[in-house]
């Protein structure tokens, strides 16, 4: 099982800059590597305390230069909100620099407030998504990036520097809804997914991304990528003290980012699906909810956590695991 420790880069804590955030976030995220994780990878987030990395590729240069063998990805990178030039060109200079370690993820954003920011309206954010997706693998592959659709119209230009590293088995792509899911079968990514429910119900969308993979493939779909939120104590009480105050607080902290109990996702195209699961959230309760997803992280002492992964296995079968070990204002002496 590949492991991956993620840089959620949230600002909780009390009385702390956000610039000593950032300098303890990457500290701790640069013993990943000493402890044992296969990639490090940091989410893409802007304008409120819930995430603060409005730049990944940034972050993720910086742990290039201290780090020696461990990957390093973006989780995601959100394709509308960048242009796909651009995105292409830092990629490859990524990978130049750490040889050939970057692992490319990619995501298409879930909150009105920054897609607002952005002057976007999230009703094209499907259709960006793909137009974007396309052009980006495209160019990482054969070195050219070019376009024709209406969002990004791009004259034949080469990449420099050249990518030099095969991206076929470092492309990844979240995908949390039906239209995600066909997204990443259809450009050979690894699906990733944020475990927010019983796995019973994660189990048809991975189901579905292998279907769609081996149809326009012709190959079984690789292992599914879980994204959990991770406690871990040698005390089973203080693990589950630490879990539940601060997936409280983490969860809360989505709820209001992502505006889930609005109601306004059912209202546009390509985010149907988390309509509907903001129903279900509304149907629980908030207390109901954020027990829910508290339930269905994996904390605990070390051998509670053995047990949880391999009962998912059960479910699932083989999947990749990513450890976001920092939300909620954990303390950071707790976290490393």
């Amino acid at each position: 099982m590949k492991t991956g420790y993620m840089l959620a880069m949230q600002n909780s804590h009390e009385r702390m800059s956000d610039a000593e955030m950032i300098r303890n976030e990457l500290r701790i995220a640069e013993k990943a590597e000493e402890f044992g994780f296969d990639v490090i990878w940091c989410a893409e987030h802007h304008f409120d305390h819930y995430s603060i990395a409005p730049d990944n590729f940034q972050l993720l240069t910086w742990l290039a230069a201290r780090t020696k063998k461990i990957q390093l990805g973006t989780a995601a990178v959100i394709l509308p909100w960048n242009d796909p030039l651009r995105l292409a060109e830092k990629a490859s200079v990524l990978d130049a620099v750490s040889e050939g370690r970057f692992v490319l993820g990619l995501g298409r954003g879930l909150a009105r407030m920054e897609y607002e920011a952005f002057g976007i309206d999230m009703n094209e954010a499907r259709d960006r998504f793909d137009e974007s997706a396309r052009m980006i693998v495209n160019a990482l592959d054969t070195g050219f990036i070019e376009g024709t659709g209406p969002y990004y119209p791009q004259k034949r230009t080469e990449i420099r520097p050249r990518p030099i590293y095969s991206f076929k088995d470092k492309l990844y792509s979240v995908a949390m809804s039906p239209d995600s899911i066909t997204a990443a079968a259809q450009l050979g990514a690894r699906m990733m997914f944020f475990i927010q429910f019983a796995l019973e119900r994660h189990l048809p969308m991975v189901e579905s991304y292998r279907q769609q993979y081996l149809q326009k493939h012709g190959t079984s779909a690789p292992p599914p990528h879980a994204i959990d939120f991770v406690v871990c104590d040698r005390d089973a009480g203080r693990a589950e003290e630490l879990a539940r105050k601060h997936l409280s607080a983490y969860y809360l902290s989505l709820l209001r980012h992502y505006e889930l109990m609005e109601g306004y996702h059912a209202e546009l195209k390509g985010y149907e699906s988390y309509g509907a699961a903001a129903q279900l959230i509304k149907k629980m309760g908030i207390e109901g909810a954020v027990n829910d997803y508290i339930s269905h992280q994996v904390w605990g002492t070390p051998q509670q956590i053995f047990d949880k992964l391999e009962a998912r296995l059960r479910v699932i079968g083989e999947f990749e695991w990513n450890l976001v070990m920092s939300f909620g204002g954990i303390p950071f002496d707790v976290v490393e």
